[in-house]
């Protein structure tokens, strides 16, 4: 193709609060294990790339042998500035639709796609003009996802969680970085009881050279893991919180809050300037506890659905 740079480029003058660097467009599109060029269509001016759009189906199974046949992902659209209100959105959107519909697929989202999102859907405050057009093109709402940031300038373990910690401790829990042999039962249980993305994201993080202190396991008196929480996982970002979770039986014991601030506490520890993840639900015990700890909401991200067969595009 050749065309990696100018893409990043023209992206980033399309949309300059969410830039992206040629490095991290090749290792998340170009590189990723589903990309086919034929679902990346690109507008050109000349030899000038004005605009993109890409489509995107599983050639291997996020987990198991479920390719997800019917399913297709829209990851990103853009359209520079200079070239926008000519209708070349909505003929590169159409021509992504158009090849998901030949693959046979039967639904498209925008955009939730894994393993290599880099927005988990539409912010259309942001991107207004974008909500308008997909929804011209049959999309409709499925549902919300909330990014969340925390300052961690001056963290220090609260007071309340000291003692909470100390109690868990005192009942035979344990807390802390896990073994080589731990990670495996970590990726087991985030696999087979959260989610395969996760299972996925935590080897490739811990193959690639990620330290395992940043990592935090809670364990029951037996040394089982019943949960955990991490930070650094995605692309190496010390900053980026995630993923954590709790085993359901489990939940309500405060295990949770605990292994959240004590990997802030790590977070903070390594110089990290705030903790941000990209995506939860507001309403989801989760997002209750983020909201409890201080974070703060920064974006809404919608995720949206559009039935594919029958031709819905509009005049």
């Amino acid at each position: 193709m050749g065309d990696g740079p100018a893409l990043a480029e023209a992206w980033t003058a399309a949309a300059p609060a969410d830039p992206i660097g040629y490095q991290r467009f090749r290792d998340l599109i170009l590189l990723d294990r589903n990309f086919d060029p034929a679902g990346l269509q690109v507008a050109l001016d000349g030899d000038r790339v004005v605009g993109a759009a890409y489509a995107v189906r599983r050639l291997i199974a996020a987990s198991g042998d479920d390719l997800e046949p019917a399913a297709g992902w829209l990851p990103f659209f853009f359209v520079h500035p200079d070239h926008r209100r000519r209708g070349l959105g909505r003929a590169l959107l159409t021509a992504t639709l158009d090849w998901l519909r030949a693959e046979g697929r039967s639904v498209a989202y925008f955009s939730s796609y894994t393993p290599n999102y880099v927005l988990p859907g539409l912010d259309a405050a942001r991107y207004p003009e974008a909500s308008r057009l997909l929804t011209s093109l049959g999309f409709g709402r499925q549902y919300d996802a909330v990014a969340m940031d925390r300052s961690l300038v001056g963290y220090e373990l609260p007071a309340e969680v000291r003692a909470q910690l100390a109690g868990l401790v005192a009942e035979g829990y344990s807390f802390g970085t896990p073994t080589g042999d731990e990670v495996t039962a970590l990726i087991a249980i985030a696999g087979s009881e959260f989610n395969p993305d996760w299972a996925r994201a935590i080897r490739e993080a811990v193959v690639a050279g990620m330290p395992l202190d940043r990592i935090v396991l809670a364990r029951n008196p037996d040394g089982r893991v019943l949960g955990w929480a991490m930070h650094g996982t995605y692309e190496g970002v010390i900053d980026r919180f995630g993923p954590f979770g709790v085993l359901t039986a489990s939940r309500g014991t405060g295990l949770g809050k605990v292994l959240l601030h004590l990997t802030l506490e790590r977070m903070a520890g390594l110089g990290a300037h705030s903790a941000w993840f990209l995506w939860t639900g507001e309403q989801s015990a989760a997002g209750r506890l983020y909201l409890k700890t201080g974070f703060t909401i920064t974006r809404t991200f919608t995720i949206l659905r559009a039935p594919l067969g029958p031709d819905r595009r509009k005049d």
